[in-house]
């Protein structure tokens, strides 16, 4: 809550200040506790020096003190009644000099009015000062703002966006194009009779620019954009959520044309009955009054709603349907080609050197998405800084992968021979077993140099990008996984913990290969795990739909490839035990192998020493 600036608190008191003291110097005039007969007394003693009358009052000045005060102040109901009967003292006084002067001043008759009247213009006075202080505390307090949306204008930072700014999404641009040309010259539409789409959907794996592509629409179209996240619209009190969602919308139908875009909309667009509560949930009530605002009684012309999820399974089916969010665009990780264009865009303000190779970054970043791009070249600036270095080099990008994916280096650690030795073994076998797999991506790195969690790695990278997973890729993903745990049974004669993860990933593929992409004979073709989504109090639980006989079989036949795969890495390794031994050798002794070396030590030629680890040699070599 902002807090009121001084100087208008300051501003506030002095008024209050001022009109208090008016209101005091008007009322609280003194009069003196003395009597008609008191007042007669006085002047015929020759006490008063002179006086004058002025309406209901007699002001006296005395010659001697009268209870310590020189000058006292009466009251008089009938002033000129007062001074006829005082007239022969008076002019005795007079006479004699005793009674300097006196005077008649003509004067009104007070009358309850004049008392009355000030009172009622210092009341009101007081309460708009006070209606005023208070009306500008009330427009920084948040209770009083609870049911308005917290709704972000314009674009971020002030700066325009466009789909200048966006790479490796050409098809989504193009699809949001026509909302573009729709904010831009509706009537072209309405001439022929279409409707643009009152809402879409932007789905997508995290990363993947469904924020900034909505941005750019905004910032193409060139009208006024209200962002606002899903959960902005949650509190813990009832009928919060829907008021912020009649907020939002109210505030686009006054500016429009305008683009709403919520961000993260499963917060609050989740499927209802699910649990979650009963009818008089929140999070029904605020879904409840988002699909009357995007479809209901109340038109929204010249507003469009974009929103972006990660989990479009989980909305409501009642807000996906056509009317509201009639279009659903999928954002997908960008492809080389992409990436390289992602690339250009974010290296546009860093300095690179010439040995820095976009195209070859982009071929070896498979998977990457937007997001990990520009995180990537972050990273390597801020090594390159770091080494006090003007531009960014290739080993400034090398170094910025393996942090991103692995963490970085922890030579520090203090590492007994023991670990390293167990490291190297498992490591080795790894990437021993992976070389000797067909359809297995290559080796590029393997270290026994400690990063984030892992003690080492082996490093690998696809050839190319590909959308699908045949049975035998997965299954030989199997094998290499289990690398690291056949080799310490085979040259240590012992295991390890070190093989946790592997063999989670490798559990999980072959019962995938079973459960989830029917690739088992004796099961079939037959998917076991669908099923209902089931709320448990913390989370959604899937209910197992098969029975407990094809869930016993399940379990064999996942046992059984996880065994196949097993000796089929013990065969690999037993087979090429010389070369195992040299690859540890050489990790023992140099902490990191590159691909290449590994490459020359598989093909029984002699290793490289002096050549420098990278982790783009392979996607420079097929540039070439």
């Amino acid at each position: 809550m902002k807090k009121l600036k001084l100087t208008t608190v300051i501003f506030y008191i002095v008024i209050l200040a001022l009109l208090f003291s008016w209101i005091f110097g008007l009322f609280g005039s003194r009069v003196d506790n003395i009597t008609r007969s008191q007042m007669t007394t006085m002047i015929q003693q020759g006490q008063v020096k002179r006086f004058v009358v002025e309406g209901e009052y007699i002001q006296l000045w005395l010659h001697t003190p009268y209870e310590g005060k020189t000058e006292l102040v009466g009251k008089l109901a009938d002033p000129e009644g007062f001074l006829q009967s005082m007239q022969t003292t008076l002019e005795e006084q007079t006479k004699n000099g005793t009674l300097e002067s006196y005077d008649l001043v003509a004067g009104k008759k007070a009358s309850p009015w004049d008392y009355v009247f000030p009172i009622i213009v210092a009341g009101l006075v007081i309460l708009l000062a006070w209606a005023l202080l208070m009306g500008r505390a009330n427009q920084n307090n948040p209770m009083a703002n609870f049911g308005r949306a917290r709704v972000g204008h314009g674009q971020p930072g002030g700066k325009k966006i466009t789909f200048a700014d966006v790479a490796g999404v050409d098809e989504e641009k193009a699809e949001l194009q026509e909302v573009v040309d729709f904010l831009r010259n509706p009537k072209k539409f309405a001439d022929i009779g279409a409707k643009i789409p009152h809402g879409i959907l932007l789905s997508g794996a995290p990363g993947t620019g469904k924020t900034m592509l909505a941005r750019a629409v905004a910032g193409e179209a060139d009208v006024q954009f209200l962002s606002i996240s899903g959960s902005d619209f949650m509190e813990m009190y009832v009928g919060v959520g829907a008021s912020r969602v009649r907020d939002l919308f109210e505030q686009a139908k006054k500016i429009a044309p305008a683009i709403i875009f919520i961000d993260e909309i499963d917060a609050v667009g989740r499927k209802r009955g699910s649990g979650m509560g009963g009818g008089h949930d929140e999070r029904e009530q605020t879904l409840n009054q988002l699909l009357v605002e995007m479809d209901g009684f109340s038109r929204t012309e010249g507003v469009i709603v974009l929103a972006a999820t990660n989990r479009p399974d989980i909305l409501d089916p009642a807000l996906l349907r056509p009317g509201r969010f009639d279009r659903q665009i999928y954002v997908n990780a960008p492809d080389a080609k992409g990436r390289e264009e992602i690339l250009k865009v974010h290296a546009k303000d860093k300095r690179l050197d010439d040995s820095v190779s976009l195209k070859t970054i982009a071929l070896s970043t498979s998977g990457f998405t937007g997001a990990d791009l520009a995180n990537l070249l972050n990273e390597a600036a801020i090594l390159a800084a770091r080494e006090n270095r003007p531009v960014l080099n290739m080993d400034d990008m090398n170094e910025a992968m393996m942090k991103i994916l692995a963490g970085p280096e922890k030579r520090s650690r203090v590492r007994l021979k023991k670990d390293l030795q167990i490291t190297a073994v498992h490591e080795a076998g790894h990437a021993v077993a992976m070389h000797s797999l067909p359809t297995h991506d290559p080796v590029h790195q393997i270290s026994i140099i400690p990063r984030g969690h892992a003690l080492g790695l082996t490093w690998t990278q696809p050839k190319e990008d590909s959308n699908h997973l045949t049975r035998n890729e997965m299954y030989e993903q199997i094998v290499g996984l289990l690398g690291g745990r056949v080799a310490e049974a085979l040259f240590l004669k012992d295991i390890s913990t070190g093989a946790s993860n592997d063999i989670d990933r490798a559990s999980k593929l072959a019962r995938d290969m079973i459960a989830r992409y029917g690739m088992c004979e004796s099961l079939g073709t037959v998917s076991y795990t669908g099923g209902d989504e089931l709320f448990i109090g913390r989370d959604y639980e899937k209910v197992k739909g098969y029975s407990e006989k094809v869930a016993g079989t399940i379990d064999d036949e996942v046992k059984a490839l996880m065994d196949k795969a097993y000796d089929h890495c013990r065969e690999i390794l037993t087979r090429d035990a010389d070369k195992m031994k040299k690859v540890v050798e050489f990790l023992l002794e140099n902490e990191t192998m590159t691909g290449k070396q590994f490459a020359d030590c598989m093909a029984g030629k002699e290793i490289s020493e002096a050549e420098k680890s990278t982790l783009f040699d392979f996607a420079k070599t097929e540039e070439e």
